[in-house]
């Protein structure tokens, strides 16, 4: 979903395929590259859980830290950049970006002072750039952003959309800082007004072309994209925001338009009844904010439980898909699954163990009734933005990503974006690297697979998050609308 229009800006960029040594891992199945001499790392050392958690975190918030532009607050989509080319902002990222704000300050990664500067940066930013409707120099219109803007020009990158989930993904972190920085001072005074004028601007209705649904985007170009946001996928949260608003809200018929897809999702999947959508970020993104426990809308609360028991579901029809393996993929098993949207070595139909199978670069991967794919990549963020969920076998699965792969796949800002044990084929790769007897491996990080990681990690300690959204009074006032009752909500 978020992804829709990456593959314009990857393409091509093309990374040299290396072969490296691991001790200790099992070989892969595929056509075995032959190369140098290899080269033998040395695992990082073993980590409690706590100081697992500790460390991913804050790799997490130094992410966000030290690769979004000070003056501006603009996110990359990717770091770092494939040779040759510079990755653009990610609306997206640059919400999950003000939401690690409040983790390093209470976690005192940062000073409180300094958080609020570049928070209050990046909203003066995204209050001044330009709106319209040219097809260039703008940054958005009508209070909606472009998908990716330039990191020079802070303005729409090549032919990105207008995109109504990024937006969302962006006003999200913008309120999240708003309900953070209380203080009386001049700078979190600002942020405060800052956060309610650029929610505020965003014309929901007038993405309501087709009828109560809300179209995915819009473009100068063609106009507004053919498809509405109707059935389950990470797009709670944008509803949410949409029936909230103050100042531009959608009726309540958006959410029954919304809901109205759900039955295509709802089955059993791995033989447990669910709401299903196949990428586990589609679970998990509205819950970085939204404490979902103990409140359900109509549709939820006939089924006799809440979206965060649907979740756990969710997680827990991943593992038991890696432990069950139909497709016969290294690695997988107990201690490590989960798939989501990531990214991946290529392109490509190849043959492993005797079958032609499909490969892809970046794309959503998922186990569920809709939008299923799965070429044996294991995306970290799946599991570890699980941890709410699923706390013991989340746990279990960073540690044995940690333990057994974390000498090629623990990196400065922590896990990489995702691996594959499976993929051992002498292919020029779309990106990564080889690795001898463990498969191909990413050395890349996606600003909003990093986010959730960070987020869902303090969630389950803290539960930072989720106080500040249960004190937001667009996110309450969205979910009375769409019809949510019981728990915080009472």
């Amino acid at each position: 979903m978020t992804g829709i229009n990456r593959r314009h800006f990857l393409a091509g960029a093309g990374a040299t395929a290396a072969t490296f040594a691991l001790p200790g891992c099992g070989g892969g199945a595929g056509s075995g590259a032959s190369g140098p001499a290899p080269v033998v790392f040395t695992p990082p050392p073993p980590l409690a859980n706590d100081a697992l958690l500790d460390e991913t975190t804050r790799r997490g918030f130094n992410f966000f830290w030290q690769t979004t532009d000070v003056a501006r607050g603009l996110a990359p989509d990717l770091w770092p950049s494939p040779a040759g080319a510079t990755a653009p902002a990610s609306i997206a990222a640059m919400g999950f970006a003000l939401s690690a704000l409040p983790i390093g300050v209470e976690r005192h990664w940062v000073a409180r002072a300094d958080a609020a500067a570049r928070a209050l940066a990046t909203l003066q930013f995204l209050r001044d750039a330009p709106q319209g409707p040219a097809t260039s120099g703008m940054a958005g219109h009508h209070g909606f952003f472009y998908h990716f803007l330039d990191m020079a020009t802070g303005t729409r990158y090549r032919d990105s959309e207008l995109s109504t989930i990024d937006t969302g993904l962006l006003v999200m972190g913008v309120r999240c800082v708003g309900q953070y920085f209380t203080g009386g001072d001049a700078t979190e005074t600002s942020i405060r007004q800052i956060a309610d004028f650029v929610s505020e601007r965003v014309e929901w209705p007038w993405m309501q072309v087709h009828g109560p649904g809300i179209a995915m985007g819009w473009r100068p170009e063609t106009g507004f994209l053919t498809a509405d946001w109707i059935g389950f996928n990470e797009a709670i949260l944008m509803m949410v925001l949409a029936l909230g608003s103050a100042s531009h809200p959608v009726g309540t018929d958006s959410w029954a338009a919304w809901t109205s897809g759900y039955d295509r999702s709802y089955g059993l999947v791995e033989g447990i009844e669910q709401l299903s959508f196949g990428a586990l970020f589609a679970h998990q993104f509205t819950q970085c904010w939204i404490d979902m426990r103990g409140i359900r809308d109509a549709y939820m609360a006939a089924k006799g439980y809440d979206y965060f028991e649907n979740t756990r579901r969710v997680a827990q029809a991943h593992r038991a898909y890696a432990i069950r393996n139909p497709l016969g993929w290294q690695g997988y098993s107990a201690d490590l699954w989960g798939l989501s949207a990531c990214d991946g070595p290529v392109h490509a139909t190849l043959g492993y163990q005797g079958t032609a199978r499909e490969f892809r670069s970046y794309s959503a991967r998922g186990v569920g009734l809709v939008e299923n794919f799965d070429d044996g990549t294991i995306c970290p963020e799946a599991a570890i933005a699980s941890l709410p969920h699923l706390p013991t076998e989340s746990m279990a699965c960073m540690q044995a990503m940690h333990q057994r792969y974390g000498a090629v796949l623990w990196g400065d800002y922590g896990f990489y974006d995702c691996f594959n044990p499976s993929f051992q084929f002498d292919v020029a790769l779309d990106s990564g690297r080889r690795v001898a007897q463990l498969g191909w491996v990413d050395t890349r990080y996606y600003g909003i697979n990093q986010g959730p990681i960070i987020a869902m990690i303090e969630n389950q300690r803290s539960g930072l998050l989720w106080s500040l959204g249960r004190t937001d009074p667009v996110l309450k006032r969205g979910l009375q609308r769409a019809g949510f009752t019981g728990g915080w909500l009472a």
